[in-house]
């Protein structure tokens, strides 16, 4: 597991391209056969992946926690961009097809993620935040019909924004959040930019009461995403990838660019759950 610590506004402000990208930048997330983690302290959050290809991969509290199990005082969300997969929690078996989800409450203990198929291997993309209670454990899906253990995201958390017009036509869908699926304060949810919309989260905005990840993807290999972060009047960019991380201080704003449209996932850590509690930032007042 890497550790990173946090930073504060008044440093970064002089920081250049190669210290950004130390600092924020998870630049390869997905590995073959392994389970790879990444621990900020800021907010605590965990951040990485699981992709089993040849074997079955069981995730490990290592020393960084000083926890038995990895959950012992964690909660953690999943969301497969991979090929069909599972996740076995304590012995029961959940199938987690592409874009599926997972939320895995506070004292799961044995948890194992497989592949249905080495050859389309599943890969999991994980977020994990400290927990002070525990909520159930549930399988999320986009779509679907509602059974025992499932979650369907509901159609008022899948929310249209921004016109093509404004090169920001894109779709949000809210996989963790309260009143669907509970949690002590993670959220995660995946954008998708339509053909032709460039920007995400644009107009800009911060939110001092939790910090965020993006994991960018969808990206073909002549392309990119322009991501800006910084306080609103000390901008700065780091250029993203196909299958690349950046972490965002609730001090910063998080916006993106592409030289196309792409999907991203986001999640949140911090201690208000309210989605729309943001500090909106006019295009005007950017620096």
């Amino acid at each position: 597991m890497e550790l990173r610590t946090a930073a504060s506004p008044k440093d970064v402000k002089y920081y250049d391209t190669t210290r950004l990208r130390e600092e924020f930048l998870i630049e390869k997330v997905f590995y073959e056969d392994e389970i790879y983690l990444v621990y900020s302290h800021i907010d605590r959050i965990i951040t990485g992946s699981a992709m089993p290809v040849s074997k079955e991969l069981k995730l490990e509290a290592g020393d960084e926690l000083r926890a038995k199990y990895f959950l012992e005082r964690r909660e953690m969300g999943v969301i497969n961009i991979g090929g069909a997969g599972t996740i076995t929690i304590d012995g029961k078996v959940y199938k987690v097809a592409h874009r599926e989800g997972m939320y895995i409450g506070m004292g799961a203990k044995d948890i194992l993620f497989a592949s249905d198929d080495a050859s389309k291997p599943a890969k999991f993309y994980i977020n994990s935040a400290p927990a002070h209670t525990t909520y159930p454990t549930v399988l999320i899906k986009p779509e679907g019909t509602p059974e025992e253990g499932v979650v369907i995201v509901s159609d008022k958390n899948k929310v249209e924004l921004g016109t093509l017009e404004d090169s920001n036509h894109r779709t949000i869908c809210k996989y963790i959040l309260p009143g669907q699926v509970e949690s002590c304060q993670l959220e995660m949810g995946m954008t998708h930019l339509e053909p032709g919309s460039v920007w995400n989260t644009m107009p800009s905005h911060t939110h001092d009461r939790r910090m965020e990840v993006y994991l960018y993807f969808e990206i073909p290999d002549d392309s990119f995403v322009m991501h800006f972060m910084g306080e609103p009047t000390e901008t700065r960019h780091i250029i993203m990838h196909n299958e690349q991380a950046v972490i965002s201080p609730s001090w910063s704003i998080h916006s993106g660019c592409g030289s196309r449209n792409y999907t991203f996932i986001w999640g949140m850590v911090g201690e208000n759950q309210d989605f729309d509690d943001m500090d909106n930032i006019e295009n005007k007042d950017l620096r």
